[in-house]
């Protein structure tokens, strides 16, 4: 355990900074092709990867034999979301998208709750899931610096949220049987692709400046490619379990890149929306977080 926190901090601070990330590079690319690009390269990287852990020809068998749980992954745990995420930040500060998207847990809570056998549910994570809403509310709602943009920018973040918990729900399953670094370049490179079509109809007009394209580099390569090869590791060593803690480090990262290197002011509606939704996700989530693991699922 003694590199378990380390390494959580450290996954969190790539996160957390991949806001600011594409918080730059979206004022001169859009959308659909930052993501494409997003996925694929990293997707590309992540292929070296496995081509050097497994060898080229056993990495492609995974890879083909695997397309389908890629696909979906790539679906609404790349694409949908990547693409949510940059659409929101044309419109919202990259520490209150840091917030936003803190809500993954709960949606998480939620959607476990069906599609996942689960414990019986008590009156407290419900209670935590409400307070969570109530926080997004707290933070779309009030005092909207850039009006009726910035609520359905923040909307748009936290329905990435959701995306993500499907695909959490989703990946969790899958990765019983598949390898994890096997899911995630098959997830890029299926959502790269995904987002391709759309990418065609909004190349940039000029050439993006080199804040914008050292953005996009730095999301790719730092906050793509080689946090997947961390989150993987970690699942494999530590659990899904305590992986989610990442969830309460985020935000905060988020929140001092913004205001330290894009002078974004930290106002009293984000912090109370995020006071919010951290003690619902703690009150949804971290009961099961401190009980023992009977047994860990294969990353």
């Amino acid at each position: 355990m003694s590199r378990y926190w380390p390494t959580l901090f450290l996954l969190a601070s790539i996160w957390g900074a991949s806001f600011a990330f594409i918080k730059v590079a979206v004022e001169d690319i859009e959308p659909a092709p930052m993501m494409a690009i997003r996925g694929l390269v990293a997707g590309i990287i992540l292929c070296g990867y496995l081509a050097f852990t497994l060898g080229a020809r056993p990495a492609l068998t995974e890879l083909g034999r695997n397309w389908r749980p890629s696909l979906v992954l790539g679906a609404i745990n790349a694409a949908l979301p990547f693409w949510l995420v940059a659409w929101g930040e044309k419109h919202i500060d990259s520490s209150v998208a840091g917030i936003a998207q803190s809500t993954v847990p709960v949606f998480t809570f939620l959607l476990a709750m069906h599609y996942l056998p689960l414990e019986r549910v008590g009156v407290t994570p419900l209670i935590g899931v409400a307070l969570g809403f109530v926080g997004v509310a707290v933070l779309a709602g009030f005092d909207p610096t850039g009006g009726w943009w910035a609520v359905a920018g923040t909307l748009a973040i936290v329905l990435s949220s959701l995306s993500y918990a499907a695909g959490g729900i989703y990946g969790q399953v899958r990765v019983r049987t598949i390898a994890g670094p096997v899911l995630a370049t098959g997830s890029m490179l299926a959502g790269g692709l995904i987002l391709v079509p759309l990418a065609a109809f909004q190349l940039p007009s000029k050439t993006p400046d080199a804040a914008a394209l050292g953005g996009l580099l730095a999301l790719t390569v730092f906050g793509t490619a080689f946090a997947q090869l961390i989150l993987f590791r970690m699942l494999r060593l530590y659990g899904s379990r305590k992986l989610s803690l990442v969830t309460y480090l985020i935000p905060g990262f988020a929140i001092v890149y913004g205001a330290a290197f894009l002078d974004e002011p930290v106002s009293p509606a984000a912090l109370g929306g995020l006071a919010l939704i951290l003690a619902g996700v703690a009150l949804a989530s971290g009961a099961q977080l401190l009980r023992p693991r009977a047994q860990e699922e294969p990353a």
